[in-house]
């Protein structure tokens, strides 16, 4: 039986991001020149008779159009004289960070995370005088969190503290073509206000100051971008257009909390947030929420852009601070499930619990309180449940229905636990969620004798709760390239702030894109104390004394604090480098440091190149010199990528230390000077091929001067080894036909007559980034190349095991429009940093014969 799958299934769409050979006016470029460059494109295509439709035009940070082409038109798009490269405008889903019960005390503990409250409370610092740029869904002006003046709308814009933005899409704005509410016609307007919530809350993250609320910053001034309509998606040429009207606003600091995952730093969002960052704005982008605990798992290499570019700072997520119950006097830091009341601050309950005397200890997960539970046999009881075998409704309306006053939910695994129990019967007790560490404390001590929950209005880190830890929804870096990234994070898991006052003026929301504006708030703090700080202008930089320049990456991530391996965090391990970057950011230490390292992060490659030599510089800016010991703390490593349904997972986690050597185990920075070492990094021999190993490289000072932090991370092995034509369950890539909305697989002898859709498609699976795909034309009888029908360059992996893309093509070549006759389509992909001229590192496929007989 012939395969077919629907055409809704394939990944991309029409939409292509045309890069052009020059440079853009933020690389020194003229507009005039820019404006020549794409006039000129603009007339080849028209001779080339190449059919397209112009939907944006970019010169500041990019130098392309962005375009609307049919998969047919695509390749000869691409052959135009000047076109450097083809991306895909990628569909960016409005951001749907969990939404958890909280209260305004839980903005205030991340404040205290990351040191905000003492650079506001002891250093005076606001971020006053500094501009914000928010990119995202609007901000609600109305909100006393902003000035504004409540909910009667009356609030002007600008107004004194939204001082400029611009709405770029419109309310009803959707690019989902799979939505209901489908309408990709923008429809732009001057009031950036906020329908949808999450620019808001990014927002009073940043700088909320009103309304009981109180941001990192909360002097600055703010430039809103409205990129989103009330529901739905938006694409990443929208997002470029707003991160030039920032600039041309003059915006000193830019959030984006939103991207694309998987992809490359030269990525066009990419490309532009690091060409802001050169001209010295602070571009702070999240990471991405598909770490293994998110809702959509996607495994190593699935930072996204623009945060992985070059210059662009990208932000992991760590949990918040929680709020506590307390049990023979040891503190439970807990999260509160959505759908139930939030827990009281004061009093107490007697525990119970309902698992079986083994349950904390199953291999496997058994059924608790899964069941109807006796009518009164847990009356007036805070109760003990085991994660697993139902829901978390289920398990809190059963024990609500025999009387419970509360129920405390534990892990069947490592990190935290944030569940949802709404349903069709409301729950009307408070429903906390718990680690399984924890769970099985509690556990014991219910079995050893009476037992009292005590609640509190406390707020606890690690080791009493997950505050601290990488957030389980954070996504794994490196980049494709094999770039060091995320480069550090900040609170991110439940986090209270602003909301829309049409929606309840505030929300707990959890996401790397709460992280992001912890960051942007604190590179306004920064600026503020050191104005000069985004381009690392303090001191001397010109001349014969000239000193190596610190910009805002660099202070951050040298004065972050890497956090413990969220797994297992009693046993002393470091996170993942490549999954927390530096660490957590700390204000205090970035606004007082007066000695750094450079670089502040080390990409070493892969380990089949051999070992990684890297020289640090170290530069005091303090009257006094500094002794520093060098020394070596290993992070976790990672195995190669796996795939599971729809999924990417990470094939395991291992403790396999890379081996670091120093040219002088101490160094001496004289005052107001400089010193360098050499650093020299092998990956672990017993590490799995193709897994991702990193660590820290430390100096600690002998006396007066900051602790410093390096991390690094690198690839074990081979990365050309990493296989990207791997078979999917659909057998992919596929010769192909479209017919009545499906692609239907076509055996050898296919005939296309090239009228209408009968023309030839490839379906096609990249289970890794890529370097470039090249599609040619082979003469099916002598196997000569009979020209190519176009490249790419910088691929993005697919979504999913089994995602995949389409492209046709409609008998024309480089050799120019072929006749009637049999030929084969021959896919060949260069891998991710692959050489070019290294037949090894590029893999191929070959279509079966088909057959053109235009009529």
């Amino acid at each position: 039986m012939a395969q077919s799958i629907p055409v809704s299934q394939a990944e991309g769409n029409r939409l292509w991001f045309v890069e052009f050979a020059g440079k853009t006016v933020a690389d020194g470029a003229s507009l005039s020149a820019v404006q020549a460059e794409q006039a000129a494109f603009r007339a080849a295509a028209a001779a080339a008779k190449v059919s397209y439709q112009e939907r944006r035009a970019f010169n500041s940070l990019f130098n392309g159009l962005a375009v609307s082409v049919g998969a047919i038109e695509r390749a000869k798009l691409a052959r135009v004289a000047g076109v450097k490269a083809l991306h895909p405008i990628e569909i960016i889903q409005a951001p749907t960070p969990e939404q958890v019960a909280g209260s305004a005390i839980e903005l205030s503990r991340a404040l205290s995370l990351t040191g905000a409250a003492v650079a506001q409370n002891s250093l005076g610092l606001t971020g006053a005088g500094v501009k914000v740029g928010i990119i995202d869904t609007g901000v609600d002006i109305d909100h006393p969190a902003f000035g504004g003046t409540g909910v009667n709308g009356t609030t002007p814009f600008p107004s004194a503290r939204v001082v400029a933005g611009w709405d770029l899409v419109g309310d009803a704005f959707n690019a989902d073509s799979s939505s209901a509410s489908y309408n990709p016609v923008p429809s732009p307007d001057g009031n950036p206000d906020d329908c949808g919530g999450h620019g808001t809350h990014v927002a009073g993250i940043v700088g909320a100051n009103g309304g009981g609320l109180k941001g990192v910053a909360p002097g600055v001034t703010f430039g809103a971008y409205r990129v989103f309509g009330c529901n739905g998606s938006t694409t990443a040429d929208i997002m470029l257009e707003a991160m030039e009207r920032a600039l041309a606003d003059g915006m000193q600091v830019i959030n984006q909390s939103i991207g694309a995952s998987r992809q490359w730093p030269q990525y066009p969002t990419a490309q532009a947030a690091s060409r802001l960052a050169k001209k010295g704005v602070v571009m702070v982008a999240s990471i991405g929420n598909n770490g293994p605990g998110g809702s959509a798992p996607d495994g190593l290499y699935a930072a996204g852009a623009p945060g992985v570019g070059e210059s662009v700072i990208g932000v992991a997520s760590f949990d918040n601070a929680q709020i506590s119950f307390a049990v023979n006097g040891t503190p439970y830091g807990y999260n509160p499930a959505t759908g139930a009341p939030a827990a009281p601050t004061s009093g107490s309950l007697s525990m119970a619990r309902t698992g079986a005397a083994d349950q904390p200890t199953l291999g496997t997960t058994a059924p608790d309180a899964c069941a109807a539970l006796p009518a009164g046999s847990l009356a007036g009881k805070a109760v003990l449940i085991r994660r697993g075998a139902c829901g978390f409704y289920d398990k809190a309306l059963n024990a609500q229905n025999a009387g419970a006053a509360a129920v405390v939910l534990y892990n069947h695994s490592a990190g935290a636990l944030g569940a949802s129990v709404a349903g069709v019967q409301s729950i009307t007790i408070p429903v906390v969620g718990i680690t399984a560490e924890q769970g099985a404390a509690l556990h014991a001590a219910i079995g050893a004798g009476p037992t009292t929950l005590n609640w509190t209005a406390e707020s606890v880190g690690f080791p009493f709760g997950t505050g601290g830890l990488i957030s389980g929804f954070s996504s794994f870096g490196m980049a494709a390239d094999l770039s060091f990234k995320p480069d550090l994070g900040a609170p991110g898991g439940s986090i209270f702030s602003a909301y829309p006052l049409e929606l309840g003026g505030g929300a707990t929301l959890s996401g790397t894109s709460m992280s992001s504006p912890h960051v942007a708030g604190a590179a306004a703090l920064i600026l503020q104390a050191l104005p000069n700080a985004a381009l690392g202008r303090e001191g001397p930089v010109v001349g014969r004394n000239a000193l190596p320049m610190i910009n805002m990456l660099t202070r951050l991530q040298n004065t972050a604090k890497p956090k413990a391996w969220s797994g297992n965090p009693s046993l002393g391990l470091r996170e993942h480098a490549f999954r927390q970057g530096a660490g957590m950011i700390d204000i205090v230490a970035a606004v007082k440091a007066q000695q750094f390292v450079l670089p502040s992060k080390i990409s070493t490659g892969e380990s089949a190149a051999g070992s990684t030599v890297q020289k640090l510089t170290l530069r005091n800016d303090a009257a006094v010199q500094v002794t520093y010991t060098l020394g070596h703390a290993a992070g976790v490593a990672a195995g190669p990528n796996t795939q599971t349904g729809a999924s990417y997972n990470i094939s395991g986690v291992y403790n396999s230390p890379a081996t670091v050597t120093f040219s002088s185990p101490t160094v001496v920075v004289p005052a107001k000077g400089v010193a360098t070492v050499t650093v020299t990094i092998t990956a672990n021999p017993a590490l799995v091929d193709r897994g991702l190993y990193g660590g820290y490289i430390t100096f600690t000072p002998d006396a007066d001067g900051t602790s410093i932090q390096v991390p690094y991370a690198g690839f074990k092995g081979d990365y050309q080894s990493t296989q990207v034509l791997t078979p999917t369950a659909n057998g992919f890539p596929w010769l192909a036909k479209l017919s009545a909305g499906s692609y239907s697989k076509q055996a050898a002898g296919a005939v296309y007559t090239m009228a209408g859709n009968d023309l030839p498609i490839v379906l096609l699976h990249l289970d890794h980034q890529s370097r470039t795909l090249r599609r040619e034309v082979l003469d099916a009888t002598t196997l000569a190349s009979r020209g190519l029908i176009g490249e790419e360059h910088y691929l993005g992996r697919s979504g999913t095991p089994g995602g995949f893309s389409a492209s046709g093509w409609d008998g024309t070549t480089t050799q120019g429009v072929l006749p009637n006759g049999s030929y084969i389509i021959k896919l060949s992909v260069l891998k991710a940093l692959g050489d070019a001229a290294n037949p090894a590192h590029w893999e191929t496929w070959s279509s079966p014969a088909l057959t053109i007989a235009r009529p």
